[in-house]
């Protein structure tokens, strides 16, 4: 299993406080969206293929640290594995669309119809179906490494949801929608895994390439780590600035429909997570692999999610709104989720206090 070297380092400022960074760069994010609302309208229409491209560029620089510190040795490894990469197919696919789309069904057209009215509470709905069926990729590669999982694991699942979600994701709208006719954004897949994955790994095998061979592997694990570590998480703080400059508005001008459409998200996340959880203690995998499988359930592609709403809704639709609001719940409460895996990391096959609790 990938022990990777910031096993063995203690947090520094950032890390060890990143629950409150969060905080307060997401409060930041917001003001920043209602002080300037020139400059945050101008980066949220940079834009291509529906990714925002100031967004992507920080997702690129929080992604990149974390491709250097992986053994890609232990990538061809993982690919081997089977039990964890079934259990991740099998939540992404066969659980995780259905209970968002049922959740979705219960909270919103049922349970808070009377607040919000049916059709929007169906346009909410479908925009959380739309949700539901992306499984996530970029984003996910943070969480497992804030969670100090099996990245090798994680990289070979990324690359597996990337493929997968390009045969399932249609026919699963389709058929939950029940609306015909569905469309893959091509440029959309192709844009996001491009910047959030295929550059970042092809860039961060030949600096790790490079650093061992200059430097030596002590150099990269005790020097270069440590920095790249620090650098992921503050790309991290920095995205978290622009997504809520740029969409954040929707939580001050619509706080009780921003609540409403958060539980179901919230609910269906932690569900997943469970599941997910509970099925790789069952089939016996070790914490570096059950974090990632239980953190890649829980979370999703916000950016197809949010293309494919536009495309099919509008811009303005609520369907498009419940989409923004998958991104701006998902990425506080998986860190939280990040936080419960490392406090039961005792439950799996690894020493603990290879884990640690900050």
């Amino acid at each position: 299993m990938v022990q990777m070297a910031q096993f063995e380092c203690r947090f520094g400022i950032w890390e060890k406080y990143l629950s409150i960074w969060v905080f307060l760069f997401i409060l930041a994010g917001i003001a920043v969206g209602r002080l300037l609302p020139d400059l945050s309208s101008m980066l949220g229409q940079i834009s291509y293929a529906y990714v925002n491209v100031p967004i992507a560029i920080c997702l690129f620089a929080m992604i990149f640290p974390i491709m250097v510190q992986i053994d890609f040795k232990e990538v061809v490894r993982a690919g081997k594995t089977p039990k964890p990469i079934a259990a991740t197919l099998f939540v992404n696919w066969a659980i995780k669309p259905f209970t968002m789309a049922f959740l979705g069904w219960l909270f919103l057209k049922v349970i808070f119809s009377p607040l919000i009215g049916s059709e929007l509470a169906a346009q909410y709905t479908y925009g959380l179906i739309l949700l539901g069926v992306a499984p996530c990729t970029a984003m996910v590669l943070v969480w497992s490494y804030l969670a100090r999982g099996n990245m090798g694991h994680t990289l070979v699942m990324v690359a597996i949801n990337s493929l997968t979600m390009v045969a399932l994701y249609a026919p699963l709208a389709v058929f939950l929608l029940g609306i015909s006719g569905i469309t893959i954004p091509w440029d959309t897949v192709a844009f996001a895994v491009t910047i959030y994955i295929v550059i970042p790994l092809i860039a961060g095998y030949f600096t790790r390439r490079y650093a061992v061979a200059k430097r030596g592997p002590e150099w990269l694990k005790c020097s270069l780590t440590p920095k790249l570590g620090k650098a992921s998480i503050i790309a991290l703080l920095i995205t978290l600035i622009l997504l809520f400059a740029t969409q954040g508005y929707v939580i001050v001008d619509q706080p009780l429909v921003i609540v409403l459409i958060a539980i179901p998200i919230f609910v269906n996340i932690l569900i997943v997570f469970l599941i997910s959880y509970g099925i790789s203690k069952l089939i016996g995998l070790t914490y570096e692999d059950a974090a990632p499988t239980a953190l890649i359930g829980g979370s999703n592609h916000f950016e197809v999610a949010i293309a494919v709403a536009i495309t099919l809704f509008g811009l303005g639709s609520g369907a498009a709104l419940s989409t923004v609001v998958g991104v701006l719940t998902e990425v506080p409460f998986m860190l939280f989720l990040v936080w419960v895996c490392k406090r039961t990391s005792w439950i799996f096959k690894i020493n603990s206090s290879e884990i640690g609790s900050d």
